[in-house]
């Protein structure tokens, strides 16, 4: 387990070198292995810390570099992002139930489900949108909805907004911006800034939580 995030970690530190490496050594079937990716970032609560937001500028960065396509990237990897918070809406629906209440489930971190349950109390359905920009959240939300009483007709609408907005956002800002002198030269600092500015909202409200409790 300690190898698997030591690895994740130095994927994320190091992303503009991995994923040059993969475009250089898959070329097409890097949309394919993106596409994955944001899945199962977005489709599994076992996988929260997969990259998003940090691979979703590098993404975009190649593809102002002429490596990739932009608006391939956007299309397909929205249509990842809508599909694996499908999946993910439908596991907690079946699963939920079975387990939100139990004291502890192998490979399910209940303080995420907690903390993501505190989210929906807090913003209602438009947790579905918000989480989108918040690692970790952003896996649990459609998990949470799926538990509780959103219907899918309303999940889906929150979902393809998020969706699209998120990938729009951060795959463009790495396209319009990835290379910038400036940002070329720091490319690490970007990628810990915008980690840094991700987690914020989440660790905001973990504090708030702590502070109200005691």
């Amino acid at each position: 387990m300690f190898e698997f995030l030591k690895m994740i970690v130095d994927f994320i530190i190091h992303i503009d070198v991995h994923l040059s490496e993969i475009i250089r050594s898959y070329g097409v079937w890097t949309y394919l292995i993106l596409f994955l990716i944001i899945f199962c970032e977005t489709g599994l609560v076992v996988a929260p810390l997969l990259p998003g937001d940090s691979l979703l500028f590098a993404a975009g960065t190649f593809a102002a570099r002429g490596d990739l396509n932009v608006f391939w990237l956007f299309l397909l990897l929205s249509a990842a992002a809508i599909l694996g918070d499908t999946a993910n809406y439908w596991i907690g629906s079946y699963l939920g139930p079975r387990v939100f209440h139990k004291e502890k489930v192998r490979f399910l971190n209940k303080e995420y489900l907690e903390r993501t349950h505190r989210f929906y109390e807090k913003y209602g359905g438009k947790t579905i949108i918000i989480a989108r920009f918040v690692p970790i959240i952003r896996t649990f939300a459609p998990f949470v909805a799926g538990i509780g009483s959103m219907t899918y007709g309303k999940f889906i609408s929150y979902n393809v907004a998020g969706g699209i907005l998120w990938i729009g956002a951060f795959a463009y800002a790495g396209y319009f911006f990835g290379n910038i002198p400036m940002v070329k030269r720091n490319f690490t600092m970007v990628i810990f800034a915008i980690i840094i500015l991700s987690v914020m909202p989440g660790v905001i409200e973990f504090i708030k939580h702590k502070m109200q409790k005691r």
